[in-house]
């Protein structure tokens, strides 16, 4: 892992965040201020937003994008958004959840995907800002959203160095991946169709159904996923999850499979907030998840906002925000969404 250290100069940035984040007031910011491309119109649906949930204590430099599901058609931005994005600040990860656009909208691939190369690309030009390490950028996604992570975790590049937008510059590639019972497979036997249909539409090519069919885009350059999945889900196949997990074991890439004998579709944190069923069984994902990332060294311990605010000189302000103790102190290559817009991606590495 890299040496990471937080910059002083990112403090004062991160202390206002915190307040708004953790006082209940998350700002919903556009991943194109100008418009983003393929828009077809100017309504909430046609502009993909990131939402960002700073790590208020024991800030190690880790960040997650998180991409809730909802089958291409809706977003559970709760249950599969706000609240993991919530928990994993507590293990000293900073969290973003995507708004991408949908199927239900009218748009098809490769836009979705676009919206999600573009939140990873957002999060690295903006990663002083939050005080994180950009090697250390990874993604969560559940459901459909499940499907987004691993479509950007096999097909991204490294940015564009002669972009305009200095965003585009940043590398799309995440550092890793968490996957909660994904769509991952395009293939009709045992995909999740309304998924597919939302995405590619009613009629989609061999072509288009395999490259956005993860398990056979995999490659030694894949990050390393986690995943977990019931054996009753009955709207995604456990066998989804069990074909990208194998693909991995057969490239050599680090990956942990969590199957738990029960929990059906969609239960979240299984904690019982936002909508989310109550499970403590199920509710362990969350941890042994956490435990994987700190074992493949994502979550090294490299520095605190009070240790940064002792070295500048001024004491740290400690207060309660409701979600735990908040610890703050004022003070190219591959293929790009502009090119994917005219012809279909290849995922980078071998074939």
């Amino acid at each position: 892992m890299s040496n990471f250290r937080l910059p002083s100069a990112a403090v004062p940035a991160i202390f206002a965040i915190m307040i708004s984040v953790h006082s209940g007031f998350a700002q919903e910011i556009l991943l194109w201020p100008n418009g983003a491309p393929g828009a077809t119109g100017t309504a909430a649906t046609d502009k993909p937003t990131i939402t960002p949930y700073p790590a208020p204590s024991k800030v190690n430099g880790a960040a997650l994008v998180i991409f809730p599901g909802g089958g291409y058609s809706g977003l559970a931005m709760d249950h599969e958004g706000k609240q993991p994005a919530l928990w994993f600040n507590t293990q000293g990860i900073s969290t973003f959840v995507v708004k991408y656009r949908l199927g239900s909208a009218g748009y098809r691939h490769p836009i979705e995907m676009g919206d999600g190369q573009r939140a990873i690309r957002w999060v690295r030009h903006n990663a002083a800002k939050y005080g994180i390490d950009p090697k250390r950028v990874g993604v969560l996604g559940f459901s459909a959203g499940g499907h987004e992570a691993a479509t950007v975790s096999t097909h991204y590049d490294d940015g564009n160095p002669a972009a305009k937008d200095s965003i585009d510059r940043q590398g799309c590639r995440p550092a890793f991946s968490i996957l909660g019972y994904p769509v991952i497979t395009m293939d009709k036997s045992f995909t999740h169709m309304g998924s597919r249909d939302n995405l590619l539409g009613t009629n989609p090519s061999q072509m288009l159904v395999d490259s956005l069919s993860n398990e056979k885009q995999v490659t030694s350059k894949t990050p390393p996923a986690f995943l977990f999945h019931a054996t009753d889900d009955g709207a995604v196949p456990i066998k989804n999850s069990q074909a990208y997990h194998d693909s991995l074991v057969r490239r050599g890439v680090a990956t942990e499979f969590k199957i738990y004998d029960h929990g059906g579709h969609g239960f979240g944190m299984a904690d019982g907030k936002g909508g989310a069923p109550t499970d403590s069984v199920l509710n362990t994902w969350p941890g042994l998840a956490a435990k994987w990332l700190a074992a493949q060294g994502f979550l090294k311990q490299t520095v605190s906002l009070n240790a940064v605010a002792a070295s500048a000189g001024s004491p740290a302000i400690a207060g309660h925000s409701g979600h735990g103790m908040l610890y703050i102190r004022p003070g190219s290559r591959g293929t790009r969404f502009s090119d994917a817009m005219g012809r279909l991606p290849r995922p980078r590495g071998e074939p």
